[in-house]
């Protein structure tokens, strides 16, 4: 497909069907199948993600996102307070259900000993939210639930496995879910073959799951969302003469914290959109999972890969029946 200068989302729509959802991840972890697609040389191949290690280049820097989930999900019988940020002790943003009994003004009774008043509404829906107890009170511990993806049926056995096994950084409001798929076993074979490592933290937020609901690409607010690069990340960074993302949102990361003169350490924030036509000054390799339709995640990588070249290895996943969404397989685009 030529260039195009205004993309659609519907652009993006691909059927998929329902039993390619992955409502498991694979188990050991690293025996989610992976697939390999060479822009170079447009070659593809159908593997396993224990095997990545021998696809990578040896002098790539591999960067992860170390953000750590949140069992930020309160469900309080038939009401749920997703909280997406904190600003202090008792008051949240949140999305809530059912939105008719959150209206501004309102106290809402969620418990006998919680209870909410909803301080008031945004445009997009999001609620603040002042509770009578801190929010890290132990009383909130029975309501918890991690907060997996509306395509994965709520199973709290699963809530390790929507961990990374090298997440430290508490936060997020979904896993960076291409990490999901390391084992200790994966990274001897990373650092018997040399390949370093470091690590970013991107806290997962509504920029990058919130739906696309503008026609035009253009007329899309992404949110913005948190990330840090330590000083010993950056230093990696501005050596590296190659560098593999795992994850969109360690992509995400390093081409907003791209500079003219490399890397910086500290926290900032980004909101940055990356569609068809983008031009990566950061990321050389990629390693993602199988996105949603009309998603800006798919939308990434197709600014990555290549639209139509995306578009086909999404029909040849498909038809080589690939396990899809956040518990499903991995694709390696280098």
């Amino acid at each position: 497909m030529a260039t195009k200068i205004q993309w659609k989302r519907t652009d993006f729509h691909y059927d998929l069907p329902e039993e390619l959802i992955a409502q498991k991840p694979a188990d050991p972890r690293d025996h989610a199948r992976l697939l390999v697609y060479n822009r170079a040389t447009g070659e593809k191949s159908d593997d396993y993600f224990y095997n990545l290690p021998r696809y990578l280049p040896t002098d790539t820097l591999l960067v992860l996102n170390n953000a750590k989930v949140d069992k930020a999900r309160l469900q309080f019988g038939n009401k749920e307070v997703f909280v997406v940020r904190q600003f202090d002790p008792h008051t949240v943003e949140a999305m809530v259900r059912p939105g008719k009994k959150f209206k501004a003004g309102q106290i809402v009774v969620l418990t006998d000993e919680i209870e909410a008043e909803v301080l008031d509404v945004a445009e997009d829906g999001l609620r603040r939210i002042r509770f009578n107890r801190e929010v890290t009170d132990p009383v909130f511990d029975p309501y918890r639930l991690t907060p997996f993806p509306p395509y994965i049926r709520q199973d709290e056995t699963l809530s390790d496995r929507y961990q990374t096994v090298f997440a430290r950084t508490e936060g997020s409001k979904a896993a960076p879910t291409a990490g999901l798929h390391f084992t200790p076993h994966v990274f001897e074979r990373l650092d018997a073959r040399g390949i370093e490592r470091a690590e970013i933290t991107l806290h997962v937020g509504l920029g990058t799951f919130a739906p696309v609901k503008a026609e035009e690409l253009e007329d899309h607010p992404m949110h913005a969302e948190e990330y840090e690069i330590d000083e010993e990340t950056a230093k990696k960074l501005n050596a590296a003469t190659h560098i593999t993302a795992v994850g969109t949102t360690s992509a995400r990361t390093l081409e907003a914290a791209k500079k003219a003169d490399g890397f910086h350490p500290g926290r900032a924030s980004t909101d940055i959109f990356i569609t068809p036509g983008y031009n990566f000054k950061a990321v050389d390799a990629l390693l993602t999972n199988f996105h949603l339709p009309e998603s800006t995640l798919l939308m990434m990588v197709c600014a990555f890969a290549g639209y139509d070249e995306m578009m086909e290895l999404y029909r040849h996943a498909i038809r080589e029946r690939y396990r899809f969404y956040s518990f499903g397989d991995a694709m390696l685009i280098l």
